[in-house]
């Protein structure tokens, strides 16, 4: 399922996970970009982040999620990493109240360094664990409604609504950048990463197919 960086695509969408630690984050992504799911995960170090193509009509979209620490001493180093981000899946686990409240916080965080028009959907993760649950759905619908998010409950363990949740996301995303009018190629710009990979990071930018059309921001 997963898929690598140089496959062939049209547009390369960024997106980030956010949320306090242990909420699940990383369980998520891993779900999503290799359907696997890690009992002994560890507490994310600063940002990494995974890619998978996802098909939208005759377009291949690269989903590039960056999986963020939730930690607080890593906060100056996360919060550059909302540049150029599209998306976000907002996280926190049902059974730790805490992690919920801190909801407000997080959303105070994507307005300051994100794209307003960034589409965000909140996630009430570990679904599986109904009987250690502290906050109910309709508490995560109100807020989700009140902020003018998207909304859904997921379990990275059962793979529950985990698929959904991220295709909400990018198929908003692709809904609303299609919709939007072309721009000057020239407001791009790009961050190297990694092993010395370029990681494009404007909203929509065709990745690996050469064409004369414009992009879309």
């Amino acid at each position: 399922m997963a898929d690598s960086y140089d496959e062939e695509c049209d547009y390369l969408f960024k997106a980030v996970l956010i949320g306090d630690s242990a909420v699940g984050k990383s369980n998520l992504l891993s779900r999503f970009a290799k359907d696997e799911f890690r009992l002994d995960s560890k507490p994310t170090i600063g940002v990494e982040f995974a890619y998978r193509n996802v098909k939208i009509g005759d377009k291949v979209i690269k989903a590039q999620i960056w999986d963020t620490a939730g930690q607080e001493r890593f906060r100056a180093i996360t919060s550059s990493y909302y540049r150029g981000a599209l998306g976000a899946l907002l996280v926190y686990d049902i059974t730790r109240r805490t992690t919920f409240q801190n909801v407000k916080k997080w959303m105070h965080e994507l307005r300051e360094f994100g794209n307003l028009e960034m589409v965000i959907v909140l996630v009430g993760n570990k679904s599986d664990l109904s009987e250690s649950r502290q906050v109910s759905e309709e508490e995560g619908k109100k807020i989700a409604e009140m902020e003018g998010l998207f909304f859904m409950e997921t379990s990275a363990l059962r793979n529950l609504n985990v698929e959904e949740a991220f295709l909400r996301m990018i198929n908003k995303i692709h809904e609303t950048t299609m919709s939007q009018k072309c721009l000057d190629v020239n407001m791009k710009e790009s961050n190297v990463v990694g092993a010395g990979k370029e990681i494009i990071t404007i909203d929509e930018v065709t990745a690996t197919k050469h064409s004369n059309n414009c992009c879309y921001r």
